[in-house]
C-alpha cells in the first residue's frame, strides 16, 4: 500500500502543479488583457472600437490619436513639469521620511509613542479642504510649484512601514558596536541604516512617485497658471475637449478642436502617454516589493 501511494504521489503533485499553473495564467490574462485593449484601441479605428469589433488585433490601424496628443504643445510642458514634481517630490519626501522613521523606532527616543500618535491620528481626522485651501494660501504657495513639493511631504502610511522595517531589520547592537567607536546617531544613519535599508527606500520611493506622477487634485484647486500644469491636468483638459466633439458638438477640423471619428483613439492614447513612464520604471525595482513590503510589515 505504501508503494502505490509513493507512486501515486507525484502524479498528484503533477495535476496540482498544472491546477496552480492554469490559475495564475487566468489571473495573469484577467489583468493584462485591459492594458493590452487600451494599447490596441488606441492604434484602431473608433467605430470599430465602439461596436465590439476590435478584440485581440488592431483593426484600422491609425496613429492619428498619438499624432494630435504628441502635437499638442501643452503635453510636452506638462511633461516636463511633472517630471519636475515627481522627481524633486519624491526626494523631499523621502528627504523628511527617512529621518523621522529612524528617529521614530529608536527605542531611547522617549516622545515616539505620543509622537506616533499624533502621526496616525492625521490618517482619521483632518481639517478639511476649504482650512486647508487657507492656509496653503496663507503661505503663498497658491499658483506656485512648491504646492506641489513641501505641504503633503510626509505620508503616514509610508513613515509607518519604514519605521517598522528599521525597528524589525536593523538590529540593535549594530548601533550599541558603532556608538563604542564614537559614532553619532546622524553618521550611524548615513553610514549604516541607509544602505541596509535599500529595498524599503526602493518600495516607498515609488510608492511616492507614483502619487507625484498621478497627482492632478493638487493643481486642480491650487494651480491657475497653465505654465504650472501638470501632464494629468493637460490630459484631462484634453478629454473634456475631446469629449465635447465625440458627443457631436463642435464642428471639428483644425479651428474645431480632435476630429469626432478618433474620439476612443484619444482617449486610449491619453491613458498610454500617462502610463507608459511608470510602467517603464516599475520593473527595474519590482525585485524590491516583496522584501521591502513584508519585512516592514507587522510581524504575527
Amino acid at each position: 500500500m505504501d508503494a502505490i501511494r509513493a507512486k501515486s504521489r507525484p502524479a498528484n503533485d503533477l495535476l496540482f502543479d498544472a491546477v496552480i499553473v492554469l490559475l495564475c495564467l487566468f489571473a495573469f490574462l484577467i489583468v493584462a488583457y485591459p492594458l493590452y485593449f487600451v494599447v490596441i484601441a488606441s492604434v484602431s479605428d473608433s467605430t470599430l472600437v465602439a461596436t465590439g469589433k476590435v478584440t485581440l488585433f488592431p483593426r484600422g490601424f491609425s496613429l492619428f490619436g498619438y499624432k494630435e496628443i504628441l502635437n499638442d504643445s501643452r503635453i510636452w510642458t506638462g511633461y516636463g513639469n511633472t517630471i519636475l514634481y515627481t522627481f524633486l517630490g519624491t526626494f523631499v519626501n523621502l528627504l523628511f521620511t527617512l529621518p523621522a522613521a529612524y528617529a521614530l523606532s529608536r527605542p531611547e527616543f522617549r516622545a515616539r509613542k505620543f509622537i506616533m500618535f499624533a502621526f496616525v491620528i492625521t490618517m482619521f481626522f483632518n481639517g478639511g479642504l476649504i482650512p486647508t485651501y487657507l492656509l496653503i494660501k496663507g503661505l503663498g504657495m497658491t499658483n506656485t510649484m512648491w504646492v506641489f513639493i513641501f505641504p503633503f511631504c510626509v505620508n503616514v502610511f509610508n513613515l509607518i512601514i519604514t519605521r517598522t522595517f528599521f525597528d524589525n531589520s536593523i538590529p540593535k547592537e549594530l548601533y550599541e558596536a558603532a556608538s563604542m567607536d564614537g559614532c553619532s546617531h546622524f553618521r550611524f544613519f548615513w553610514s549604516v541604516v541607509l544602505p541596509l535599508s535599500k529595498a524599503v527606500i526602493s518600495v516607498v520611493g515609488l510608492y511616492y512617485l507614483v502619487a507625484h506622477w498621478n497627482d492632478f487634485f493638487t493643481a486642480l484647486v491650487y494651480v491657475r497658471d497653465n505654465h504650472l500644469q501638470p501632464l494629468q491636468i493637460v490630459l484631462r483638459d484634453i478629454l473634456l475637449s475631446n469629449q465635447v466633439f465625440s458627443s457631436g458638438a463642435g464642428t471639428g477640423g483644425a479651428s474645431g478642436g480632435y476630429a469626432q471619428r478618433y474620439a476612443d483613439q484619444i482617449k486610449y492614447g491619453v491613458i498610454i502617454v500617462s502610463t507608459l513612464p511608470i510602467l517603464v520604471v516599475y520593473p527595474f525595482i519590482q525585485k524590491y516589493f516583496e522584501k521591502g513590503v513584508l519585512i516592514g510589515s507587522v510581524k504575527g
